[in-house]
């Protein structure tokens, strides 16, 4: 898996501060962004957050680029709506006899069931490759291939999206992938933009576990994990 930080909105934390400002203030734009650089942005970011003023993270985006997960971890991540995505299509690109597909963990600790998995998946790829010899259009020869295949994506999330996003998807109790892509992609934005995901992850990070009785019972250990990230 690799997933990098294409592009994000410039000055994000600048960005998101005047917003705020302007919603409580009767100074002109020009003043605000002026008096800007005389305050703590982290500090007032912080305190906008804690207030649930959440609407003006949505002024600021991240774009992000992300290689080698499966097509049964695009198919969770597409379910977030409010974002952009532009995927590898299985219909336009031929998938080549010796193309990589994912391994879970569960079946790399198997050697024998792993053996089988990787038969099984080869073997799609080989009967793909026949069929568009044989001349089956790609986009029906592709029904064939697996879930595990990997995928490439470009995906745009705004700031507030992306909180969410984390919140539901670095929980322990999201499926391995999707939570390791996820860990990831919080690493990344901190680096640009600290006052806003100080305290991103999964719910138990800045508060209670959300997960009622589905707990992993492990909330001091995750925020440990997420707060040095």
């Amino acid at each position: 898996m690799n997933v990098t930080l294409l592009t994000h909105t410039p000055d994000v934390e600048k960005t998101i501060a005047l917003a705020a400002k302007l919603c409580y203030s009767d100074s002109n734009i020009g003043a605000l962004e002026e008096r800007l650089g005389n305050e703590s942005q982290d500090k007032f970011i912080k305190k906008i957050l804690d207030l649930g003023h959440l609407s003006v993270l949505e002024h600021a985006s991240f774009t992000f680029g992300i290689e080698g997960i499966s097509r049964a971890t695009s198919h969770q991540l597409v379910r977030h709506r409010l974002a952009s995505y532009s995927q590898q299509s299985q219909r336009y690109v031929k998938m080549q006899e010796d193309a990589e597909f994912v391994v879970p963990p569960s079946v790399l600790a198997k050697p024998e069931i792993e053996k089988k998995f990787r038969e099984a998946a080869r073997l799609s790829y080989k009967v793909y490759e026949e069929l568009t010899k044989a001349g089956v259009p790609k986009e029906d020869a592709r029904y064939l291939l697996p879930n595990a295949a990997e995928t490439k994506i470009i995906m745009t999330m705004n700031a507030r999206e992306l909180l969410h996003f984390f919140e539901l998807r670095c929980c322990e109790r999201a499926q391995w992938e999707i939570r390791e892509m996820a860990t990831i992609m919080v690493k990344l934005v901190k680096k640009v933009a600290t006052s806003i995901f100080d305290d991103a992850g999964p719910g138990c990070v800045s508060g209670p576990c959300l997960e009622g009785d589905m707990t992993c019972g492990k909330p001091k250990e995750i925020r440990k994990k997420f707060r040095e990230l």
